[in-house]
């Protein structure tokens, strides 16, 4: 066997392909993607922070640019884009996202507008106060340092975070397979509500709920839907609706004006498209009631103004709006989070126990900390006061050694090898000492000015307090009702520190259907020859010309209300409103109304308003001879096309004509046939049967072979001529018969 063979791994491709696809998974949920549940930071956000920190970015100190955070970022703790990392460097900055915001930036960060940042070489930051919660602790040892990714840097597992940061700020991610969204809070709501939990860790949900009733977004707005709040708070999801919050304002000229000064959550960083669709929908028409849409916010907040025609229905309008823009959203609620690598979906109560769990170790950790450090000062204050009783002799010892290990040795140890004295006395003294390591070095490097009086004095003080300190911290570590008390104290801290009023409104309001409110008018419309199609308003149509007017084929006066019937050959009626019909000026072309109602290539035989064709009757004939009455009352339909009457195979309408209740009831009305052989037939109009849409109809006239019915009318029995294919029959001459019979020859005039 080579040695090409030997190194040749046998897999199987699935188990591979589930392997390899499982560990991404992993590293996507765990190592970018989702917040850690003890500081809700994701790696890239941590990392940022404390790359920050080791820059010395504190709030006091001056801002640094952009790029060089992100190089060191980038280049030190996570080697992956420049972008990426900026792009959650700069949502850090945004008061519009975050309660607290992590990172204090100078430059253009973007807006809430929608407006990008500018690249990270012209913007510079620095870390914010709610930051430092999160980072002042960090050389107290108490949390876990790893690797970086060449193990060539430390960087924390987790940031000492000393606030709720996951439930103040909140945060998004999509992982693999599962998602996180989890809105953001009042900071002074959260604390409250850890500092119950600290008190009672069996609180229930309800009780909790007292210190956070919902989440509290930074763009303020209104949750709609309190009811659900307790729900996502028991099991970890579900959807809050966030409605923008208005006021009503007195506009010119008797107008209304709607201003939103709070938008949804959903829309911060989108606030110009929630502009541009207010806009569209009055360009569009499809809110007749709007007059003008304006944005006039300014750095004060937010005034978007909504101009309301006058006598309009505001709340109406408004009920419309939240319907059909994002001045009404849903936002997805789900509290999944990392705990100890695997994601979790918490509950409220469960969310806030972990942090207090958390809280837990690290102040643990701080006392411990604080404990070790106070008693290794007082061991060394401890060694000064001593030294200060035998000063004498310490200065003896130092003076007859030959170097400071040798003198070292004799304050440790008594070891007086070598050592000059002047007396046997001091010599036997020097034996007994015995100074610890700490308090030896501490002695040799004192100065002489701690030999006055008041140093002495204030090294005892020293001494005193911190004996007082270590019996305090013993007391602490000792009994965990006293680190609680601990925590509240912070907690209280820092809640005057960074709490606000509540700006995110909490109600139960049912959501109102929008009635549309159109202003019933009277129009006109216009089809000519080719189909092109347009309205015009009845004033409008009036200063036309009659020149001008004979250009149209078809003017159909109805309300702006109503809708437009066609009927074609092919035995269809199609429906258009009256709104679609695009209203122009007399010169505009128009729209063809092939377009409006995707007649495609039928033949169109009649136009009629609906109002006008429910009350009237419609006379059928078709290309086979059959005739039928049928009630314009049988076409009322919200669908767009329905069949208007049955046909047999290779059969048309050869026409239809309109007839209003007067005709039917004059009996004065002669039904006229004439088929394409020149072939006339005429009979009264109580002939024909009034029959439903869905039938065929009845034999009108008994057609030759190959011959078919081309044109029908019905006219009033006195009328004397009319026309029919460019020519001027006499109607006179087609004399009565019965329905059913053969034509005869029709005569022109």
């Amino acid at each position: 066997m080579s040695k090409t063979q030997e190194n040749i791994i046998q897999l199987d491709f699935s188990e591979e392909m589930k392997t390899s696809y499982r560990d991404y998974a992993m590293s996507v949920i765990i190592a970018r993607a989702l917040p850690d549940v003890r500081d809700g930071l994701k790696p890239v956000q941590r990392r940022i922070l404390f790359a920050m920190n080791e820059l010395g970015l504190s709030p006091d100190k001056p801002h640094r640019k952009s790029a060089r955070i992100v190089g060191d970022t980038m280049g030190k703790y996570h080697p992956h884009g420049d972008s990426s990392i900026y792009d959650a460097l700069v949502h850090m900055t945004e008061d519009y996202s975050l309660s607290l915001p992590l990172v204090d930036g100078h430059g253009n960060f973007g807006s809430i507008d929608g407006d990008g940042a500018a690249a990270m070489r012209y913007t510079e930051a620095r870390l914010s106060s709610a930051a430092m919660t999160m980072l002042s602790h960090l050389d107290k040892g108490l949390v876990e340092f790893l690797p970086n990714f060449d193990e060539s840097e430390q960087e924390p597992a987790v940031l000492p975070s000393m606030l709720p940061n996951l439930l103040i700020n909140g945060t998004t991610g999509i992982a693999v397979g599962m998602a996180t969204n989890i809105p953001p809070h009042n900071p002074g709501e959260v604390i409250d509500g850890a500092i119950a939990c600290l008190d009672n860790p069996d609180i229930s949900l309800e009780k909790l709920m007292h210190y956070i009733p919902g989440p509290d977004f930074p763009t303020g707005g209104i949750i709609v839907n309190e009811e659900a709040i307790k729900d996502i708070y028991a099991i970890g999801e579900g959807r809050l609706k966030i409605r923008a919050k208005t006021e009503l304002e007195k506009g010119d000229y008797g107008r209304t004006n709607i201003i939103i000064t709070e938008i949804p959550y959903t829309t911060a960083g989108n606030k110009t498209k929630l502009v541009e669709s207010l806009s569209a929908l009055m360009k569009d028409k499809v809110f007749d009631e709007i007059y003008d849409v304006r944005d006039e916010s300014s750095k004060e907040g937010i005034r978007i103004v909504i101009e309301v025609k006058k006598d309009r229905d505001v709340e109406n309008l408004l009920n419309g709006l939240y319907k059909k823009t994002t001045m009404e959203d849903t936002y997805s609620v789900n509290l999944l989070a990392v705990k100890e690598q695997q994601p979790i979906t918490f509950s409220l109560p469960a969310m806030l126990r972990e942090f207090i769990g958390f809280q837990e170790i690290l102040y643990t950790k701080e006392y411990e900390y604080q404990l070790k450090k106070a008693r290794n000062r007082l061991e060394i204050v401890d060694g000064l006061i001593r030294a200060t009783d035998v000063i004498d002799l310490i200065i003896e010892i130092l003076r007859g050694s030959s170097s400071v290990k040798q003198a070292k040795a004799c304050l440790t140890e008594g070891n007086i090898t070598d050592i000059h004295f002047k007396s046997y006395e001091s010599k036997l003294e020097a034996t007994r000492m015995n100074f610890t390591e700490r308090q030896a070095d501490a002695i040799l490097s004192m100065p002489l000015s701690k030999l006055i009086g008041l140093e002495i004095l204030k090294l005892h003080e020293e001494g005193d307090s911190l004996t007082a300190a270590i019996a305090e911290y013993e007391k602490i570590l000792g009994d965990k009702k006293e680190l609680h008390r601990q925590i509240k104290l912070r907690l209280k801290e820092y809640k005057k520190q960074f709490s606000y009023p509540r700006r995110t409104q909490l109600t139960n309001i049912e959501n109102t259907a929008y009635v549309e409110e159109v202003k019933i008018e009277e129009i006109n419309i216009l089809i000519d020859r080719f189909g092109y199609t347009k309205s015009l308003d009845t004033p409008s149509l009036s200063r036309v010309n009659e020149d001008t007017l004979k250009e149209y084929a078809h003017i159909v006066t109805m309300q702006n209300t109503d809708r437009l019937c066609l009927f074609t050959a092919q035995g269809n009626m199609y429906q258009v409103k009256a709104s679609s019909i695009p209203r122009c000026k007399i010169k505009d072309k128009g729209t063809l109304i092939h377009t409006l109602c995707k007649v495609d290539k039928e033949d169109i035989l009649l136009y009629s308003s609906f109002e006008a064709l429910f009350e009237s009757q419609l006379l059928f004939t078709t290309k086979n001879g059959f005739i039928k009455l049928v009630s314009g009352a049988e076409f009322e339909t919200n669908r767009s096309v329905i069949a208007s009457t049955k046909l047999d195979k290779e059969d048309e309408i050869a026409g239809i004509t309109q007839l209003s209740a007067s005709d039917i009831l004059s009996g004065n009305c002669k039904v006229i046939l004439i088929t394409q052989s020149h072939l006339s037939l005429g009979f009264p109009l109580e002939e024909v049967s009034e029959l439903k849409k869905t039938s065929r109809g009845v034999k009108a006239i008994t057609l030759e072979k190959e011959d078919f019915v081309a044109f029908s009318t019905c006219l009033p029995a006195d009328t004397e001529t009319f026309l029919w294919d460019g020519k001027i029959l006499n109607a006179k001459k087609i004399r009565n018969r019965k329905r059913g019979a053969k034509g005869q020859r029709a005569q022109l005039t």
